[in-house]
């Protein structure tokens, strides 16, 4: 990883200690706080730096444990959950792409549903915040553009749990 990816990943690991654990969506409130007092060049590498994330776990096994955290997921909810597992911080977005079921992993199962959706327009509003521009302006002028990697395939929904059992038990 670059300099670069150590700085947004402790920003965001900072983020979820300062929200707490239980708190995505103010956890992407407070990146959109302190992107949005960075330069329009940081806030853009920001964006990069969480898309390329996003493609680095866009898999099916991953896709199934969201299923099965979340009792269903669509492909707008692995989107979400994807959010969700980034915002949670470094350590648990490395050991998620080392082994999805991480991704379950000392989380409480009444917690769900697992997801922000908030995470993915946190460098668009912050941008707004710090340009007064519109949304629009950031997505047409500034936004990067990183290709969606196409890695994760539709998965038999009736046996998704039967292949993740261990998961299953503790989400069921």
């Amino acid at each position: 990883m670059t300099t670069d990816d150590e700085r947004w990943w402790d920003l965001v690991d900072r983020a979820r200690r300062e929200a707490g654990a239980e708190e995505p969506r103010a956890r992407a409130a407070l990146l959109v706080d302190w992107l949005s007092r960075l330069d329009v060049d940081e806030i853009v590498a920001f964006d990069r730096f969480f898309l390329e994330r996003v493609n680095g776990v866009y898999r099916t096994e991953l896709w199934e444990i969201a299923y099965i955290m979340n009792g269903g997921c669509s492909d707008d909810g692995f989107d979400y959950f994807l959010g969700w597992l980034i915002s949670e911080g470094k350590q648990r977005y490395l050991a998620a792409l080392a082994d999805p079921r991480a991704a379950a992993e000392e989380v409480d199962a009444d917690d769900e549903p697992f997801e922000c959706e908030e995470m993915w327009g946190v460098a668009s509003r912050a941008f707004v915040a710090k340009t007064d521009q519109s949304q629009e302006t950031y997505y047409d002028q500034h936004a990067p553009n990183v290709p969606r990697s196409n890695i994760a395939e539709p998965f038999d929904e009736d046996t998704v749990k039967e292949r993740h059992p261990e998961v299953a038990a503790r989400f069921s």
